[in-house]
């Protein structure tokens, strides 16, 4: 089992009431709905963190290259621009 630590979280009544209702309506605990919803605002920032991360080490030269070269099979229906 994973180590887990306590954080004492202090959420606007309403937004309290809102995750209550939710995760009754899901069938888990309060504060399984709280661990998953940071979980994924982590994932969010974290893909958002590593796709600014490539952007910046692309070679945008070699890619207009590969687009605009000649040959190859045409686009798929539905693929074309």
């Amino acid at each position: 089992m994973s180590e887990t630590a306590t954080y004492p979280l202090r959420l606007p009544r309403s937004i309290k009431a809102a995750v209550e209702k939710m995760a009754l309506s899901e069938g888990i605990s309060m504060n399984q709905f709280v661990a998953t919803a940071v979980a994924e605002k982590l994932a969010v920032l974290s893909t958002a963190s590593y796709f600014a991360d490539r952007k910046g080490r692309a070679d945008l030269v070699a890619f207009k290259r590969i687009l605009t070269r000649k040959g190859g099979l045409a686009p798929r229906e539905g693929d074309e621009r």
